[in-house]
């Protein structure tokens, strides 16, 4: 994964350069607590499948509601493993990024670490390119 992101500003191109750094934004977006930033990221009619709520979200108003609930964690980072992510073309300008990233914050002054799968869809054309967005903790095993 590419550490900076790649932004363009003119019209009728692409706004990323790849998917990879739409991720690379929305990690470095929730690390450094900048909601605008990570709602910025979510298409107008993106879909939100959140990791931490029952609900699905489907407003861009509700997005950035449960982002900003997210942000309130005492010392939240996001961090992507790497080697688990996954990248397939569907054609054109269209991406699916999957893998896994762990959310790490304090509960009652203890820091919590909850590994999580994600499913990102993106479209490079749209300037705010997430489609679609599906996080859930990975599951503990039961044998």
């Amino acid at each position: 994964m590419h550490s900076e992101v790649s932004i363009t500003s003119t019209p009728n191109t692409m706004h990323y350069q790849n998917a990879e750094d739409v991720l690379a934004e929305w990690i470095s977006g929730i690390c450094a607590g900048e909601i605008d930033n990570v709602a910025r990221l979510y298409h107008e009619q993106a879909i939100l499948i959140p990791t931490f709520s029952p609900h699905t979200v489907s407003t861009p108003q509700g997005i950035r509601h449960y982002f900003e609930q997210l942000a309130t964690r005492d010392n939240l980072q996001a961090r992507l493993y790497e080697k688990s992510l996954r990248k397939q073309c569907l054609g054109g300008t269209a991406w699916i990024l999957s893998g896994t990233y762990a959310f790490e914050f304090e509960v009652d002054q203890l820091l919590l670490t909850f590994p999580s799968r994600f499913t990102f869809a993106v479209n490079l054309e749209h300037e705010r390119p997430i489609v679609h967005h599906h996080s859930s903790q990975v599951p503990r095993n039961l044998s």
